[in-house]
């Protein structure tokens, strides 16, 4: 049986990017809004904490699910095991955003 995959997630959130690790990313019912779920941070047992994941930890306990806005999202990878999820500035608009928050569906599309 193959082993579950493991995607990791690139994203801005409040001006900085977001590095994370889920087993379960999917389209949201909710128009525009990528779910994920499952979140993975490594245990370590060193006394060396990275603060960064730490504080991702602890922005993400007790959260089962979690909708991000598809035009937040920089990158979605499938990974062979999880890394250290870290937070890191945003450096500048260097990123080219897709145009989904100006999307306006063609006449008739809702009908």
């Amino acid at each position: 049986m193959a082993a579950k995959p493991i995607y990791k997630v690139i994203f801005i959130n409040q001006g900085q990017v977001y590095e994370v690790f889920a087993g379960a990313i999917y389209q949201s019912d909710m128009y525009g809004f990528i779910e994920v779920e499952e979140f993975i941070f490594g245990e370590r047992s060193s006394v060396v904490v990275d603060p960064s994941e730490e504080k991702l930890k602890n922005e993400f306990a007790g959260v089962r699910r979690s909708y991000i806005p598809m035009q937040a999202i920089l990158r979605i990878d499938e990974v062979e095991k999880e890394g250290a999820a870290k937070i890191s500035d945003f450096k500048g608009d260097k990123v080219a955003h897709l145009p989904f928050g100006n999307f306006v569906p063609p006449p008739g599309a809702g009908d």
